[in-house]
């Protein structure tokens, strides 16, 4: 019987003798966090199963209390589930690891835990709209304060976090405009006011950016994006100490059934293996094609934080290995022909997912951020004629081209 994998503990990462050297990201990334049963299979198992027998009912109620590692109910923790858990622990260089059914599902979970009515949360104001939602509509309704910053200076921040603070919740890059906050200054004002610091990764992906070496204490992920990659399953997950996922999510999502399925955990970990690659080329890809963009008539601005131009640049240069693989730009036009161009591309899809191997585009005004108030979209810069653009695996040369062609339409 193969022994139980706590998915709250990763320090045997490594099936028999551990490696004694630092061993890089893309291996960590192909051979951390396997457990392979009785029959040696090279490929990581998957257990499509709800639950699991004991050998007696000592056994069972044992294993309930902690006492015996026994996995006990797919809700709680699955031998496939635990391999991803504890490979992306292993490459975010976090001590534990929870994956949820989705993103935002990571997202929820890691405020709701941490929070109860008449705690008080700091955010930065540039995010996606169903993050904002949960920070400005539903943790209010339980009783929650949430405070939000623009920009990255360092007296707001320091105004808004001169008061205690349970949560500090930042997105960087953001979606959609890519906007950076720096992380290093806002954790060092959020523990002095005594706050835990969450970010979201998804952007940046773990292969771009290491929050937890910046000083944030908590990071969360849409696995649907990068570390899938490709179009296929949904997934998220929560990052920290062993601490943190132990006694503040698992004893929420435990009871409010945010898990994720073996199946999903199974693509996400063989997604594992090639995500150093995709992401990197994602990378390249988009730079080249925002220099393109930054250089065309036709377009008003572009938000890339690796161009030397952007805002953000200095920043996003000195936390992040890359700048991501989403371009947004605007279209030096109204929103019918910033429709109009959309719809001239051949070869980039209409969608509003992000982080694909396929370079899709879409319209947040209309779609991924129509949810909110208009005056709120364009707070943010969410205007009639932004588009996102999610750079994937083609070769950059045919997407200039279909860019020229569509922007030439207009």
């Amino acid at each position: 019987m193969t022994k139980r994998t706590r998915p709250w503990g990763y320090q045997d990462v490594f099936e028999g003798q551990q490696p004694d050297w630092q061993l890089h990201q893309d291996t960590v990334a192909v051979r951390a966090g396997l457990a392979r049963s009785g029959f040696g299979e090279t490929g990581e198992a998957l257990y499509l199963n709800s639950g699991f027998t004991y050998d007696s009912a000592e056994q069972a109620e044992s294993a309930f209390m902690e006492e015996t590692e026994h996995f006990l109910y797919s809700r709680f923790s699955n031998p496939t589930v635990a391999m991803f858990e504890n490979r992306l622990a292993a490459l975010e260089g976090a001590e534990a690891c929870f994956a949820t059914q989705t993103g935002m599902g990571a997202m929820f979970s890691a405020m709701a835990a941490s929070v109860k009515a008449g705690d008080r949360v700091v955010a930065s104001a540039a995010m996606f709209s169903s993050c904002y939602v949960i920070l400005t509509e539903i943790l209010p309704a339980w009783g929650v304060t949430t405070v939000l910053v623009e920009g990255t200076a360092e007296a707001d921040w320091a105004e808004a976090l001169s008061q205690p603070t349970k949560v500090v919740f930042l997105e960087t890059p953001s979606n959609p405009l890519m906007e950076i906050v720096d992380i290093r200054m806002v954790s060092r004002l959020a523990h002095e006011a005594g706050a835990i610091v969450v970010v979201d990764n998804v952007m940046a992906s773990p292969v771009m950016q290491r929050p937890l070496e910046l000083g944030a204490d908590v990071v969360m992920y849409s696995a649907t994006k990068h570390i899938d990659g490709q179009g296929r399953v949904l997934g998220g997950a929560i990052l920290g100490t062993k601490e943190f996922i132990k006694n503040t999510v698992l004893p929420f999502t435990r009871h409010t059934g945010q898990s994720l399925s073996p199946f999903n955990a199974w693509v996400l970990l063989k997604s594992l293996e090639t995500m150093s690659m995709r992401v990197e080329r994602m990378n390249e890809n988009a730079l080249a094609v925002a220099e393109f963009l930054a250089a065309h008539p036709k377009v008003e601005s572009v938000s890339y934080p690796f161009l030397p131009s952007d805002k953000n640049y200095e920043l996003a240069k000195s936390q992040m290995a890359g700048g991501g693989s989403t371009v947004s730009f605007k279209v030096a036009g109204d929103k019918a022909a910033t429709f109009k161009m959309m719809n001239g591309l051949t070869v980039i899809d209409i969608s509003n997912n992000l982080g694909d191997s396929k370079t899709l585009i879409t319209h947040p005004a209309s779609t991924t951020h129509k949810r909110l108030a208009e005056e709120v979209r364009l707070k943010m810069g969410v205007t009639p004629n932004t588009v996102r653009m999610s750079i994937g695996l083609e070769k950059a040369e045919d997407l200039i081209t279909d860019l020229t062609r569509a922007l030439d339409q207009i």
